[in-house]
């Protein structure tokens, strides 16, 4: 399965390398050309197939499943944010019957934890940046999502594997999309914009917690996009719905989905969320404790949510797309304006 998904990646990849300018198209007209079903059923169902038992951080499969999307940023010409594309880090924490606390991931709680001689469990992980520079390049963007997942149960009755299809392989096809339309436009935007894919989310938003800790121009980061579980419907009476979190002193950032959903017909319904800060269960959460204003996507939950059912064959395309569609061009006046 991996081979015929793999397959369909390379023709797409060759398809979409160079994009021919017509008539007096957009910047924006032509990102959004390049976005289509196609590509988000090849990376999903690659993301969330069996091979790779749920994609749990730590893990061997969380760590294929990170060289896959490092090869997808490479494939399209995007540049690490540092000298590779992985950006590693190490989290740690108690182990055994009187332990107390969660995972650690700064170095001195990670040192002292070593240091007291405690039993305890330590995990390798590995966030994924990918970066365009833009004309100011000390100002930033960032649009992200979490690739790991659960893993898998050998205990559980029938499905065994976390698939994780909607959690959040939607998430991550929507970013490499993202990236691939930004090139597309054929011009550089004002800020540089990092592409983010984050591990260890499932574990207490690990990923984008060492980000925002390590990251030295944190300060500069003028905007964040964040998804998390974008290919599902919690109503399957109303398919189109999405609900749509943004910093509340951005008011902005809710007129731009209402426009460009009249302007491109859209098929989403969005229940607008204005918050002053948009903390919720995801990654969005590390940087609104900084700040930085936040757009979240999420479809809700739905029956299949943390269950072995999370299947890509599940997904609402028609959604995953418009979606993809929309953030792209939230993106590109988060980097431009």
């Amino acid at each position: 399965m991996i081979k015929k998904y793999l397959h369909i990646l390379t023709f797409l990849c060759c398809t979409f390398t160079a994009i021919p300018s017509l008539h007096a198209e957009t910047p924006e007209e032509r990102g959004l050309k390049t976005i289509n079903r196609e590509t988000a059923e090849a990376h999903i169902g690659f993301l969330a197939c069996d091979e790779l038992l749920g994609r749990e951080a730590g893990t061997r499969e969380g760590r294929l499943a990170g060289q896959y999307l490092i090869a997808q940023l490479r494939s399209l010409g995007i540049r690490p944010l540092y000298g590779t594309y992985t950006d590693a880090f190490e989290a740690s924490k108690p182990k055994g019957p009187k332990a107390r606390g969660t995972w650690q991931i700064h170095p001195d709680s990670i040192a002292a934890l070593k240091q007291s001689g405690a039993v305890h469990q330590n995990l390798s992980l590995n966030n994924i940046l990918g970066l365009i520079e833009g004309k100011n390049p000390d100002e930033y963007v960032i649009i992200g999502a979490h690739y790991d997942h659960l893993g898998y149960d050998p205990f559980l009755a029938g499905d065994q594997i976390y698939n994780g299809a909607d959690d959040n392989a939607s998430g991550v096809s929507a970013v490499l999309q993202v990236a691939r339309a930004f090139l597309a436009t054929g011009k550089q935007p004002k800020r540089s914009v990092i592409f983010a894919f984050w591990d260890g989310e499932e574990k207490g938003l690990l990923g984008s917690a060492s980000f925002v800790l390590r990251f030295p121009k944190i300060k500069q980061v003028k905007g964040y996009i964040n998804f998390d579980m974008i290919g599902r419907n919690k109503d399957e009476q109303h398919p189109e719905h999405v609900t749509y979190f943004y910093t509340e002193s951005h008011p902005e950032f809710g007129e731009w989905l209402k426009t460009d959903i009249r302007k491109y017909d859209l098929k989403l319904t969005p229940d607008y969320r204005p918050w002053d800060k948009p903390f919720g269960g995801s990654d969005n959460g590390s940087f609104a404790l900084q700040n930085i204003p936040i757009i979240w996507y999420h479809t809700e939950g739905h029956p299949d949510y943390h269950q072995p059912g999370d299947h890509a064959e599940r997904i609402n395309w028609d959604k995953v797309v418009d979606i993809t569609k929309s953030s792209f061009l939230n993106l590109w006046r988060m980097a431009n304006e």
